[in-house]
């Protein structure tokens, strides 16, 4: 039974370490990984055209056949309303 209780109690101190571990890292990084996603978030938004200023404004298309300002979204369908029930529900 001590022994069963001592492989417990290592198996949450590895735990308890791992977690300060990750806390502590993100925590010491948390520039670099704002930086990080900002860029991925940004070049998502421009769709890639954020590199366009290095090229003097001759990047040419912007990786999309459509013109701009068209919706790529595909057009609302009409929504459906529930069906009613023939039979009224009784209690």
């Amino acid at each position: 039974m001590q022994k069963i209780i001592n492989v417990l109690a290592v198996a949450s101190a590895a735990v308890s370490v791992a977690v300060v571990g990750a806390v502590g890292y993100v925590y010491v990084q948390r520039d670099a990984i704002i930086e990080s996603v900002k860029e991925k978030a940004m070049e998502s938004v421009m769709g890639g055209a954020a590199g366009l200023g290095a090229l003097g404004g001759a990047g040419g298309s912007l990786g999309s056949d459509l013109p701009l300002g068209t919706n790529d979204l595909a057009p609302d369908a009409p929504q459906a309303s529930a069906p009613t029930p023939e039979v009224p529900i009784q209690f």
